[in-house]
């Protein structure tokens, strides 16, 4: 049996979180080992091998996670992304010591790109990359990075995006072709059946408290909302964790003291989120930068309508898909406004739009092609 050996910086462990951009790679990697022998080799708290569900994972010890909160621009961080690059390159080199694959696909295309540019050249193995929008985004503004960044896609065999615009930039970046390949995890369904039509809505946002991730947005959308509206809502709850975890307790407080459903809680595993986007009416996406987010592929399984800000390839899907209700605008008077005309909706209206979407983002669908493309050479 063939064996691919996947790459990534971001892998989930037992912190709920903590992987950042790789929450769905597990469940790439098992789907994968329906067709081939699979191997990964991730970054974690400490270096470790196991096994479970048909395939390897190898993990190399980093000082942090999720390494997507190293920062270049802080010298303080330096040591820290030294050591990491350093481990992750000698537990690649480490892998063809072991046993040599027949593919590497890298999780995302820096740094996970280069350690497989750097070993499939020294070994004479193909190698492809999956880029995400911090990728191109935010290093490949960087110029020195930006020239390792165009190398690692030129000289992959084929490049995959996980957006729309991400894939045109990533082409317009290296003058290669990039496919688009959803980021989709599997999520279980509670079984609980048809949600409950009646009383006030419900409203969830489920996410790094960051603000690429506009949860300050949100909360100012929150603040905005009257009586009136808040007459119409049983419930808000708001999940996750991070950089403005002060702020989003002591703002949700605040709320909450006013008699407002504000609820908060952590970061939470795939059943429970899987409940609780499963449970609520809508489900919230105010974010500032965004390609496709994997809750956006969460939400279409479980057949939950959201509210969304423009941004990304969130306006593209809308025009492809009535999946609820998008924002004019990045700002939270435009937010309010768009929870306003949610409030409003017939939530049925958008069963069978939903529904369609979902099938788009079927993972068992996007390993189908992607295995497919594995050993025919790009043209």
């Amino acid at each position: 049996m063939r064996h691919v050996a996947l790459v990534t910086t971001s892998y989930p462990d037992d912190c709920p979180g903590a992987e950042a951009a790789g929450s769905f790679v597990e469940d790439f990697a098992r789907e994968l080992a329906r067709h081939v022998r699979v191997t990964v080799v991730a970054a974690g708290s400490a270096t470790s091998v196991t096994a479970s569900d048909g395939f390897e994972v190898r993990r190399f010890g980093v000082p942090k996670l999720p390494l997507s909160t190293l920062k270049p621009g802080s010298p303080s961080d330096w040591p820290a992304i030294f050591s990491s690059l350093r481990s992750g390159q000698r537990a690649v080199s480490q892998l063809f010591d072991d046993k040599r694959p027949d593919h590497l696909f890298a999780l995302w295309a820096l740094p996970a790109g280069y350690w497989a540019q750097q070993c499939g050249r020294r070994h004479g193995i193909p190698f492809s990359t999956w880029a995400l929008g911090s990728d191109i985004w935010t290093l490949g503004k960087v110029p020195v990075v930006r020239r390792v960044l165009r190398s690692v896609l030129r000289n992959s065999e084929r490049r995959y995006a996980d957006g729309l615009q991400l894939a045109e930039d990533v082409t317009a970046l290296c003058g290669m072709p990039c496919e688009f390949m959803a980021s989709t995890r599997r999520l279980p369904s509670s079984g609980s059946g048809p949600r409950q039509r009646t009383g006030g809505r419900t409203f969830a946002f489920l996410g790094r408290w960051h603000r690429n991730k506009g949860i300050d947005l949100l909360l100012d959308a929150l603040d905005m909302l009257g009586d009136e509206d808040w007459a119409k809502i049983d419930a808000v709850r708001i999940f996750g964790g991070g950089p403005y975890r002060g702020t989003v307790h002591q703002r949700a407080g605040i709320l909450a003291g006013l008699g407002r459903p504000v609820s908060v809680g952590g970061f939470l595993d795939k059943p429970a989120a899987a409940a609780l986007i499963e449970s609520v009416d809508f489900l919230l996406l105010p974010s500032r930068i965004e390609s496709i987010p994997v809750i956006f592929s969460d939400a279409m399984q479980l057949r939950t309508p959201i509210v969304s800000t423009p941004v990304g390839d969130l306006p593209r899907l809308f025009d492809k898909y009535r999946v609820g209700v998008l924002a004019s605008s990045v700002d939270p008077d435009a937010f309010a406004e768009a929870i306003r005309r949610a409030l409003a909706e017939d939530i049925r209206s958008f069963d069978e739009s939903v529904s369609r979407a979902s099938q788009d983002f079927d993972l068992t669908g996007i390993v189908d092609r992607f295995v497919e493309n594995l050993w025919v050479p790009a043209s």
